[in-house]
Order: structure tokens, then sequence, then C-alpha cells
């Protein structure tokens, strides 16, 4: 080797001194103290327009997305891997990271960039696990996507199951067995269980699962029977007959632990908890769901299981409702009897049944619109969804009021068809709102706010006005060619062409010289310019504050709309 070549080669000495230059950006620096905190999810990186993924996070989702991994500068001679996608396409990614097995952490800008100079504040403003998912691609209409809790007690289990995006929650104890039954029946997303006890959980219940774990201390009996109550509002658990379930306890209060974990926090239609009775149902074990095809099969036909082939509900609750009474078959004789003689019903009375399935049709789902009212994610669409689902229930009650079965009398007599709320959307959204989001606005109906209308004449007859001043310059000044027209830089002006430009007006102000005209702007043209964009954006102020306060509204109604939601599910099964 010549000298020359190992002149090229750095020494350890060089190397280090080298490292001890090396100076992370800013912004990367900001990342890593961040992603520190989110070790094991794939962080969603908030860069103005766009969310960024680095290092492994990138190579990891360019490989799922099917996005272009590049490098970017990361401080003096170094570089991270770099994968990014727009911050409006996150519906289209995020599903396919999720489905991919992922955790993902979605960190936002908290502050507006253009109010900061240097650094924006960031943080995770939310975590989407397998088990833990509210947005609207990322949940199957007729299957439920629960979370599982599991804890090993000394001389029992306790599990808790909780679907955040319909509020269902359900806590059962007892020997392994009977729980790894629960488990094969519910088939949760992904379970949360204590750390160090993965040789017990895998004996028990498989390796298959999805899986994560908690410390010790989240599973602490007196802490989460504190949350549960806080939780739903009451001082004891008796009166959801779980005072005595400890282990019960323990799992379900882990599982609020780790919707705030996970920065899940409006969690008001999380308002009730149900015991699943041991001697209610019949539990099949997962060997038997799997053999008897239950509910999913190895048939190359697509949705040719049990429950698939029996299934037609005509809504997603139904849907969801008999996938349940599948999985859990009664043993009562009594409640059969009850669900039989229903059933006989709409199969004596074809017209009935015919009218009941038309109104049934009509009803969006009501326990997800709930939960998304509650999480503040509900959308203008899934309002006018709501009142449409109001409107059919009224018809639905009256239907089961006017038949001769006492059975129905008594279901009937558990809706509250929300007659205030349903005029409340009727007058205060528009039937069909131009626009998903709040954000660009076309969502408030008219006469719901007198500033509102107001300028919305102004921005609506913008054009008109223009024209008009536009003929009446040309009028004054005798030039035929002058227009009026606007662009990103000054906004509205006036443009006359050089043959022309003797004759404008002294008051005018010229802004800008072409190659064949001038550019002027004029004191009314500016103040108008004023109005008419203050208007624009005002009228989406009072929109987005009108449209929460119908929300907040709404937050005092979701505990009805989920029984109203429970009786619809029942109905369409039977």
């Amino acid at each position: 080797m010549s000298a020359k070549i190992k002149a090229e080669i750095p020494t350890d000495k060089e190397k280090k001194s080298k490292e001890k230059k090396y100076v992370e950006t800013p912004l990367m620096k900001q990342y890593y103290q961040i992603k520190a905190v989110h070790p094991d999810a794939i962080l969603l990186f908030r860069v103005g327009d766009f969310y960024e993924t680095f290092g492994e996070d990138a190579i990891k989702a360019s490989a799922i997305l099917g996005i272009t991994l590049t490098r970017r500068a990361n401080g003096s001679a170094s570089y991270v891997e770099l994968a990014g996608f727009p911050y409006h396409a996150i519906d289209t990614y995020m599903p396919k990271l999720v489905r991919a097995g992922e955790r993902v952490a979605i960190c936002e800008q908290l502050e507006d960039p253009k109010m900061v100079k240097g650094l924006v504040k960031r943080g995770v403003v939310e975590m989407v696990t397998p088990g833990i998912i509210m947005g609207e691609n990322l949940v199957a209409g007729k299957e439920n996507t629960f979370l599982a809790s599991v804890f090993f007690a000394k001389t029992t289990t306790g599990v808790a199951f909780l679907d955040l995006s319909t509020g269902e929650f359900y806590v059962a104890e007892g020997d392994d067995s009977y729980i790894d039954k629960l488990i094969s029946n519910l088939q949760p997303k992904e379970i949360i269980f204590q750390r160090g006890r993965e040789e017990r959980f895998n004996e028990a219940f498989g390796s298959k699962h999805y899986t994560y774990r908690l410390d010790e201390w989240v599973f602490s009996e007196s802490v989460n029977r504190d949350k549960l109550a806080s939780q739903l509002g009451v001082p004891t658990l008796k009166g959801f007959g779980i005072e005595t379930m400890t282990a019960g306890i323990s799992a379900a209060g882990a599982i609020l632990y780790y919707l705030e974990f996970t920065e899940h926090h409006h969690t008001a239609h999380i308002s009730s908890i149900q015991r699943i009775e041991r001697g209610d149902a019949v539990w099949i074990d997962c060997f038997t769901i799997r053999n008897l095809e239950l509910f999913s099969t190895n048939s190359t036909m697509a949705k040719c299981s049990f429950a698939d082939t029996i299934d037609r509900t005509l809504t997603a609750m139904g849907g969801r409702q008999l996938k349940r009474w599948v999985a859990m078959p009664l043993m009562d004789i009594a409640k059969i009897r009850q669900r039989q003689d229903i059933v006989e019903k709409f199969v004596t009375d074809g017209d009935f049944a015919d009218t009941m399935r038309e109104q049934i049709a009509l009803v969006g789902d009501l326990e997800r619109i709930a939960s998304r009212v509650a999480t503040e994610r509900v959308t203008p669409r899934e309002l006018v969804q709501l009142k449409n689902s109001l409107q059919a229930i009224e018809i639905i009650r009256a239907l089961m009021e006017s038949t001769d079965s006492d059975a129905l009398h008594a279901i009937a007599a558990t809706i509250d068809t929300l007659e205030a709320v349903r005029k409340r959307l009727e007058t205060e959204i528009y039937p069909d709102p131009e626009t998903n989001q709040i954000q660009k606005g076309g969502i408030i109906a008219s006469g719901v706010s007198a500033e509102l209308d107001d300028l919305r004449r102004i921005a609506l007859h913008g054009k008109d006005y223009l024209q008009a001043l536009q003929q009446r310059e040309i009028e004054a000044t005798g030039i035929p060619s002058l227009k009026v027209a606007y662009n990103n830089v000054f906004g509205y002006y006036i443009e006359v062409r050089n043959t022309h430009k003797d004759k404008v007006p002294e008051s005018w102000i010229r802004k800008q010289t072409l190659t064949g005209a001038e550019r002027y702007i004029t004191a009314e043209l500016k103040e108008y310019e004023q109005k008419i964009m203050g208007a624009e954006e005002r009228i989406l102020q009072i929109e987005a504050q009108i449209y929460a306060e119908i929300v907040a509204y709404l937050t005092q109604h979701i505990a009805t709309l989920q029984r109203d939601a429970q009786v619809v599910a029942r109905i369409d099964c039977l």
C-alpha cells in the first residue's frame, strides 16, 4: 500500500475527531427526542404539507407503502433515510401500515409556522395500533375491532375487551382455558398483558396474536377500580355487576391506561361495561370455531364462512351483533324463545317485515357515529347520516308500536327518537354538504347565523361587483379594453394597455409595468379586496364555531344514541 493511499484512510483518532464535530440539524434533533418516547412505532413526523419518516421507519414505510426511499442531510457529513407522503393522503396510507401490523405515532405541528421564528413545536397527538383505531378507512363495517387486556392473577385470569370505534366494553374472569375461548370468540386485533408473562401467555393462548406488554403496575387493581369508576361516572362498580371481579377490573383498567398512553383522551362514549357470564352462553373453543368455519374459511371463495353465509343484516351494527350471537349461542331457554317469538312475527307478517327492512336499511352506523362525536372526529356527512337515521328510527318505533306483539312493544318503549337532535341537524346542516371537511366550509345551512349569511352574500356576489366596477371605470375613463383582475402578489388590480395609459386618472396607483400594459390599484378596489378576503376567512371561522357547538350538543346524547343503536342492531338481526 502506498503512502498516499495510507494517508487517505482515517485513523481511529481522526474518526473520533469527526464524530465530535458531527452535529444533528435542529429538526432531526427534535425528531429523535420524540422518537425516543415511541421507539416501537413508525413515527409520522409532520413537516409542512408532508408526513415524513426517517431511518429504519423510512425503510419500513417505503416497503409497505411503495413510496420512494431517499436521503436527507442530517448535520455535517451525515445523512438519514427519508420517505414521506402528502398530509392529505394519510387516510390512504395509514390503513396499509396498520394492516401490516405496525404501530403508528402521528406527530403534528403544534404551532402555526407563520407565527413562529425557528423550529416549530411538535408532539405526538395520536397512536394508532391494530387494536386502537378510529379512522373510517381503518374499521370494517360489520366487524368489531377489539383490544383485549389479559391479567394473570394468582388464582384466576381476568380479561377485558374494548372496541374503541363503538364503545363496547366487556369484562370476564376465569381459568386460562375459559379466557382462551373468549379470545377465540371475540377475536381481538391486539392483546395487552403483563411484561414478564410471555411464557405463560403463549402456553395459554398461543403465539399468533398481536400483543403488547405493559409494566405490572399498570394492572394495579386498586388504581384501576378508581379509574373505571371515574370513566363510567359512578361512585362504585356495583351497578355493572363487576364489583368483586378483581382480576377483571385489573384488566379493564389497564385498557383505559393504554388509551391514555396512546393519546386517546376523548372517551365519553365508553360509558358502560358489561359482564360476560360464563353460564349465559355456549363457549366454543378455537379448534371448533376453526373446524366449523364460523368466521373464516380456508376456501378460496370470498366470504363463505358460516357467519357470512347467514348474514342478511342491513346495518353494520346488525352485522356485528349477529357475529356475537354466533360466537356466544344462548343457553337460557326463555331468552331463546323470546327471540323466536319476534322472528315468528316477522315470518308470518311479510308486509310488516318488508316495511321494517326498508326503514332499517336507512339507519347508518350509529355506534360508530356516536364514538366519532365523542372523539370530535365526526364529519358533516356523518351528521347528515345521523339525521336520516333518526328519521328512520322514529318510523321503526311507530311500526313496532302498531303491532300486536308485546315483545315488540317492550322494545319500542326503549327507543328515544331524539326529535330535538334531529330538528337541530335539519335546521343547521346542509342536507348535501359541499364538502366533508369543515375546514373548507359550505356545511352550515342558511338562516343559522345572520353574520354568516351576510358574509356569504359578499363572497358570492364578488364577481358581480367587480364586473360592475369594471364597466363603471370603462365609462368614466373611456378605456374600452380596461379590465379588473387578480393575482397572488398584490391582489385585485386594473390593467390598461399602453395605448390608453394617458387616460388613466391621477388617483390610480401604478403597481406593475408589463411589456404592453400597466397595472394599477385604486382605494375602492383595495377596500373591496379587504372586505372579500376577510369575508372568506371569517366564513370559515363562523362555520367551524357553529359546527363545534353542534358536536358539543351531540355529546350530551351519546348514551341515548348507543342505546338506540343496540335496539336497531337487535331488530336487524331478528
